[in-house]
């Protein structure tokens, strides 16, 4: 027989019930769009405070939910009320230790994203089904002016107190927010949820009054907006950007790239020691590296890299015929899932080229969550840009990374678990989410992706990019490496084009700390692996060891641990 809640136990369950689900209730308040893709439909003619004075109200709300919730006894908690009080108490604590920082308030932008990117994508995170929807959607284009107008307040105090983006970043800059309303207002992605089907409570005239106002506000308002935005970063920020590439040289910038450290790897390692990790894994893989290219008939790996980067037969000739590819891959992964996995999400997930206004400068590929209260699927988005330098021999690992078995499949169920919302929709930890894309990558091997030396090299070349991102990370930012240094040691170690390269380092530059978690998570899980086969031996299942990992959705890898060791003492029981 189960023995009884003892009244203290209730107490604090109730306690924390009430925590969360009035954080829970101020969180989609503050975040209006994402409460319509959840299906909370109270905020539909609002957009985010970007405004210093909507964040420090929302940090003071933060520290009142932790007060709240280090009142509750932990002791008297059961397991899983225990871990949704620590996961979310992590949220709270790094959000506003962030913010105890200037270059956090200060720097709205990376190289991977900012405000005006991220406005321009809003419309792919919203359901379009009825008149309201649509009516809801006009409203928030029209509120632009106010939130873009709070970033540029913020960015001209950060031009004046230093807190600017280093000059050897910003090639590329001034295109990604030009481009974003460059031709016809019927041409922006602004428009495009207007070239849909017409809703069927919206009459054929009423459709038409519609898209005219749609192209009305994306010529008069938004347009005017992004060249304000456009002109201010030409003319202001550019020339006052900053010589040094490492975040240490900001004010307070060293301690800023700690708690960075702290935040994105949920460890307490330090960049030295970081450093260290990455350059032991760099020997290692490049050691795998020489033997597959002496497997692939060549001297070194140098000959095989210069091969794989020179013969145009890697290459698509089209943007058409790298998502065919892309999409091929995607599909034959699919069909291996359930080998590997026992529990898969019910959300499917797509396809798209990444909006040429933001491909040049950004990465190689990325994912975009759904959202499945509002029929939203999740997404692969994959660079069409620049397609001599996107090798088809990369595709294996990068679609088990980005779509399957690694970001949808993860995050798809998780919005698909027995958690509160905020677990399913918040905790998003770097080294947790981005450690097991990485992993999935590892699996590939077994999953028998890479069937040629190239797509070997591709994957091992993947694994090493992000070994080297523990080496160049804390190089620039806590040993005074700069921007040519870094590419230098990419190039020496990995086979990524160099266009790659030079996005993958402007984005470790511009966003310190967040690429150190996707190898350490990897080792953890690995690590996690090794543990449960070495305890099972012959009870162990992979299947059902996957199941665990993924089973409580993102937490800090302290947790992650503690759940596995609990998950392997279940086993040995069965």
């Amino acid at each position: 027989m189960a023995a009884p809640v003892t009244a203290q136990a209730q107490s604090a369950h109730d306690a924390l019930s009430r925590v969360i689900d009035d954080h829970w209730s101020w969180w989609l308040s503050v975040h209006p769009t994402d409460a319509t893709a959840r299906g909370v439909r109270d905020y539909d003619d609002a957009i985010y405070d970007l405004s210093l004075d909507g964040r420090a109200a929302q940090v003071k709300k933060e520290q009142g939910f932790v007060s709240r919730l280090e009142a509750i006894p932990a002791k008297e908690l059961s397991p899983v009320d225990a871990v949704n009080r620590d996961v979310l108490l992590w949220i709270l604590r790094d959000d506003i230790a962030g913010e105890a920082h200037q270059a956090e308030r200060l720097m709205l932008f990376t190289t991977y994203y900012g405000w005006h990117q991220g406005f321009a994508s809003m419309a792919n995170g919203l359901p379009f089904y009825n008149r309201s929807d649509y009516e809801s959607y006009l409203k928030r284009l029209s509120l632009y002016p106010k939130q873009n107008g709070d970033a540029l307040a913020i960015t001209r105090r950060a031009i004046t107190g230093g807190y600017v983006q280093p000059c050897s970043v910003l090639q590329n800059y001034a295109a990604s927010i030009s481009g974003i309303v460059a031709g016809k207002p019927e041409e922006t992605s602004f428009y495009e949820p207007f070239t849909r089907t017409r809703p069927r409570d919206i009459g054929e005239t009423e459709w038409r009054l519609m898209q005219g106002r749609a192209i009305a506000l994306i010529r008069d308002v938004l347009t005017p907006e992004y060249n304000k935005w456009h002109d201010l970063f030409v003319a202001d920020y550019l020339p006052h950007c900053r010589q040094s590439d490492s975040a240490s040289a900001l004010p307070g910038g060293a301690d800023w790239y700690a708690s960075r450290v702290r935040a994105h790897t949920t460890t307490d390692l330090t960049p030295e020691q970081i450093h260290a990790i990455g350059l032991a894994e760099v020997a290692r893989i490049s050691k795998r590296m020489d033997e597959t290219a002496v497997k692939a008939g060549y001297a070194t790996r140098a000959a095989f890299i210069a091969h794989l980067r020179s013969d145009p037969s890697y290459y698509a000739k089209t943007p058409e015929e790298l998502l065919r590819v892309a999409a091929r891959q995607a599909k034959a992964i699919d069909g291996l899932l359930p080998r590997y996995f026992a529990t898969l999400p019910r959300l499917p997930y797509g396809l798209r080229a990444i909006p040429m206004a933001e491909a040049e400068g950004t990465t190689t590929a990325y994912y975009m969550p759904g959202a499945p209260e509002s029929g939203i699927s999740g997404t692969y988005y994959v660079n069409t840009s620049k397609l001599d330098q996107r090798p088809f021999w990369e595709l294996p690992a990068l679609t088990a990374h980005e779509a399957v078995p690694g970001h949808h499949n993860q995050i798809a169920l998780q919005q698909e678990l027995p958690l509160p919302p905020f677990r399913k929709y918040l905790a998003g930890f770097t080294a947790y989410v981005e450690g097991w894309a990485l992993y999935t990558e590892y699996l590939g091997e077994e999953m028998g992706l890479y069937d040629t030396p190239e797509k070997m090299m591709g994957r091992l070349s993947y694994e090493m990019w992000r070994a080297c991102r523990l080496v160049v990370d804390t190089g620039i930012h806590a040993k005074g490496w700069d921007k040519a240094k870094a590419v230098g040691f990419m190039k020496a170690n990995s086979a990524l084009s160099d266009a790659n390269i030079d996005a993958e380092v402007n984005r470790y530059i511009s966003w310190p700390g967040q690429a150190l978690g996707y190898k350490l998570g990897e080792i953890k899980i690995r690590e996690l692996r090794t543990r449960a086969e070495d305890a099972l031996g012959a009870k162990f299942d992979l299947r059902r060891f996957h199941d665990a990992v993924l089973a409580q959705g993102a937490v800090p890898l302290t947790v992650l641990d503690g759940q596995i060791d609990a998950w392997i003492a279940t086993e040995k029981r069965r």
